[in-house]
């Protein structure tokens, strides 16, 4: 061993040269700053790209659903939507919950490096979701003939039976499109999304023109749905087989997974099953109110059926949104990143509500053009007009359950779930007498109101940084009402010189466009997202 008095000039040496080499503490946060910059830069990339395949998922299922109403009729299309309706229901009770929490818990076992513990999850959810799935699916198929109350139309049963093999393929599909969420894998995650909707529509395009009867139709339709499932399903396990996946022993993580999964699934069966509620006692109130029974479900149809889609358009963008903010936000949480927490929930607030006031002026001014438009319905038009100012609560709702979720407040949202959605059927029961079929916008506002103050005191609560977005928020707001007159002023020009279409399509670019500049003037936008989108990686 040499002696001390020889290491120790080399040490020294070695010091010297390290203090040379070190970036200075200006150069240090210059690089913080440019590690930060480029990682918002990637994640306004992703939402980006994100938001394109889901406007072209939803593109693609709008032009499918007007080939199936030419192609089935009414009454084919009724068969189908109540079948489909109650697999709906079995899914989400099946397995709603389980992306999310696996995305969680496999973003809380990679900061800390154990990729047992990712494996383990996702082994636990499947095990879990088997045990759902597999006996709903024997209960049904082998007892069925218990089931007849379910349906008015014994057709529809058969239907159903069909439907029941793409319960299994769906529920591990979740659990593999959440270990897909959770490593940030989102463009494998839309393709096979996309993959998914592709097949379906053009197995189903092409089994229908087969058909010999409406009924017929209907259950090649079914078959064209259970294929899309088997096929997303088996691309999944593919990629997760190809990129190392394995299973582990799930034992340990049994619990944390239940008890994250189980609430976020009651919330969102329930939310299903009140809509399934309010669709029954929506009509039965308005009857009550004096509404003939053909008036009353011809306003359902208007409402539940025409407006309330077109007013869920955020739901797409803030949808993407959310897909890519959820894994970033639980990976600051469980490292501890307090101040990076704060600075993407700042991010994710502002974001939609920017999202929201661009689209509101929008559908104000041409809302009623809109439900001329795409389904010959004026009615339809201006209910989408008078109910678009709902947007920004349901949006926020949206967004911040999305958040409280994704660092683990499951239990306090689908607390707040369950008081928005007691307002919503309040208002259902006792608004029809006063203001007709707007009681279920009224319900819908009220349910979001309440549970986005709830959200957001929560997260004000919780955070260990100040998240400030309500001067962002406010001032968005504010610039919806010289939107709304700007648009509706437009399109009175316009529609005196041109076709109906055409003006709504120019009054619509117009007013976005002065909106996203009007936004940019009072610095509440920044084009990040769109040179975020163009610039080469």
């Amino acid at each position: 061993m040499p002696p001390r008095t020889v290491i120790k000039p080399v040490r020294n040496r070695y010091n010297t040269m390290r203090r040379f080499l070190r970036p200075s503490a200006g150069n240090r946060a210059n690089l913080r700053r440019g590690a930060c910059k480029l990682s918002k830069e990637n994640l306004f990339r992703t939402a980006a790209y994100v938001t394109v395949f889901s406007v072209a998922e939803k593109f693609f299922g709008f032009l499918y659903r007007i080939i199936l109403s030419r192609t089935l009729g009414a009454e084919g299309m009724g068969l189908y939507q109540l079948a489909l309706s109650v697999f709906a229901v079995l899914v989400t009770a099946t397995s709603s919950g389980i992306p999310l929490t696996v995305s969680r818990l496999i973003t809380k076992h990679r900061t800390r490096g154990n990729k047992r513990g990712e494996y383990a999850s996702v082994t636990a959810a499947i095990v879990c979701v088997l045990a759902f799935s597999l006996p709903v699916f024997c209960l049904l198929f082998f007892g069925h003939g218990l089931f007849g109350f379910l349906f008015s139309d014994p057709r529809c049963m058969a239907l159903l039976l069909i439907l029941l093999p793409a319960l299994t393929f769906n529920s591990v599909y979740s659990v593999l499109r959440g270990a897909l969420w959770g490593n940030k894998k989102f463009i494998p995650y839309c393709v096979i999304d996309l993959v998914e909707e592709l097949c379906m529509i053009g197995m189903g395009v092409v089994l229908v023109h087969g058909m010999t009867s409406v009924f017929d139709g209907a259950k090649r339709i079914a078959f064209a749905i259970v294929f899309s499932y088997l096929v997303s399903f088996t691309l999944a396990s593919i990629y997760f087989f190809a990129k190392g996946g394995r299973f582990a022993d799930p034992r340990p993580q049994l619990k944390p997974l239940l008890s994250s999964a189980l609430p976020i699934t009651g919330m969102r069966t329930s939310s299903s099953l009140i809509n399934s509620a309010i669709s029954l006692l929506l009509p039965a109130r308005l009857i009550a109110a004096g509404m003939l029974p053909e008036e009353a479900m011809r306003g359902i149809g208007v409402v539940m059926g025409m407006s309330m889609p077109v007013l869920s358009i955020p739901a797409t963008l803030i949808g993407s949104l959310a897909l890519v903010m959820v894994p970033e936000l639980a990976e600051n949480y469980f490292r501890g990143n307090h101040k990076r927490l704060r600075d993407n929930i700042e991010k994710a607030l502002k974001l939609t509500s920017l999202i929201a006031c661009a689209i509101i002026p929008a559908l104000f001014a041409l809302g009623e053009d809109v439900g001329v438009l795409l389904f010959g319905s004026a009615e339809c038009g201006r209910i989408i007009r008078n109910g678009c100012l709902m947007l920004l609560p349901s949006s926020l709702a949206m967004i911040t359950t999305s958040i409280l979720n994704s660092v683990g407040f499951e239990k306090q949202t689908c607390g707040y779930f369950f008081i928005g959605a007691a307002a919503t059927l309040l208002c259902t029961w006792f608004l029809p007498a006063y203001i007709g079929v707007y009681a279920q916008i009224a319900g819908a506002a009220a349910g979001a109101v309440i549970s986005c103050l709830l959200n957001l005191r929560l997260i004000a609560k919780k955070s260990k940084e100040k998240v400030r977005f309500a001067k962002h928020t406010l001032l968005s707001a504010v610039s919806i009402l010289p939107a709304c007159l700007l648009g509706g002023m437009l399109r009175n020009v316009f529609a005196a010189v041109m076709p109906l279409f055409p003006a709504v399509l120019l009054t619509g670019l117009i007013l976005l466009g002065a909106d996203a500049l009007f936004l940019f003037s009072l610095g509440l936008a920044e084009p990040r997202w769109a040179k975020a989108l163009v610039r080469r990686a």
